[in-house]
């Protein structure tokens, strides 16, 4: 179940991804079948172990195409371990709301992507969020859990502010909300009620089989109830500074104010010297 969507974020063979916070690996195991070359970092080992197990098995079945690679890594989202300008593309899907610092992950993972890279940021929706934190406070309130729920225009601020150019935004999983209120009325960790059961099963089978009828409803709520928030932006190129030649050609041109006097002068002299040879014709 992908939240980028991939149609309206393109990504090319051979371009260096990060998916930051990449959990089981969604994201980046998408971006290896299309042929990228994929970093997926967190924090949490076990999951890592797990995506890299995804990874070989893919690697085994031919899933990835030439040229693609694979490394799973443990990491902290505050202090990436990478060069500045390292990736092409970085992906942060429901991460941010997870960290206290979020202006610092913002700011690392601007410094990690290259000028005309592109980025792209998920977070839960604040209306269908603030239904669960309304219905639950089991929700939200366990370690690690969600701390903030974000407003667009707030999120949209803080990449601007981190020196990103936004240019999309688009809501997900319409379908997968009332599954969510579901779990938060019955109890966020009870499986067992009728209810939910029936709803995950529905949601599994438009997972595996992506019928028409569930594909037109969801892309029906997602603008009104869709889980996801998500938000497209490039980092903007430094501009460039002047050639050498070129710094060098304007700092040896003449001041605008002194063209017209040599000019005069050119003039003048050329005056003088036709009064002159006029004088010696006349003398002959």
């Amino acid at each position: 179940m992908l939240t980028v969507d991939f149609s309206r974020f393109p990504l090319a063979p051979g371009d260096r991804v990060l998916d930051l916070g990449c959990g089981a690996g969604r994201h980046a195991f998408e971006c290896y079948r299309r042929g990228a070359q994929v970093v997926a970092l967190d924090q949490n080992g076990d999951e890592i172990r797990e995506v890299a197990k995804w990874f070989a098995a893919m690697k085994e079945a031919g899933e990835a195409p030439a040229g693609a690679s694979a490394t799973a890594m443990e990491g902290d989202a505050l202090a990436l371990p990478f060069p500045d300008d390292s990736f092409d593309v970085v992906i942060i899907s429901e991460v941010m709301e997870h960290i206290p610092d979020d202006k610092g992950v913002l700011a690392e993972m601007v410094r990690v992507l290259r000028p005309g890279g592109r980025i792209a940021v998920t977070v839960p929706r604040y209306g269908p969020e603030k239904i669960c934190w309304a219905l639950s406070d089991a929700y939200h309130e366990v370690e690690g859990g969600h701390i903030r729920i974000y407003r667009g225009d707030e999120l949209l601020g803080k990449m601007r502010e981190a020196g990103l150019e936004p240019y999309g935004t688009h809501h997900a999983h319409g379908l997968h909300s009332p599954y969510w209120w579901l779990k938060c009325a019955f109890g966020v960790d009870n499986d067992k009620a009728l209810p939910v059961q029936a709803y995950h099963k529905l949601l599994v089978w438009d997972i595996m089989k992506k019928p028409l009828a569930t594909r037109l409803a969801e892309r029906a709520l997602n603008p009104v109830i869709g889980k996801s928030f998500v938000v497209y932006a490039t980092k903007p190129h430094l501009p460039e500074a002047p050639a050498a030649d070129e710094a060098s050609a304007a700092a040896e041109a003449p001041e605008p104010a002194a063209r017209p006097a040599a000019r005069a002068r050119k003039t003048a002299t050329s005056s003088a010297k036709t009064s002159a040879k006029s004088s010696a014709g006349a003398a002959k």
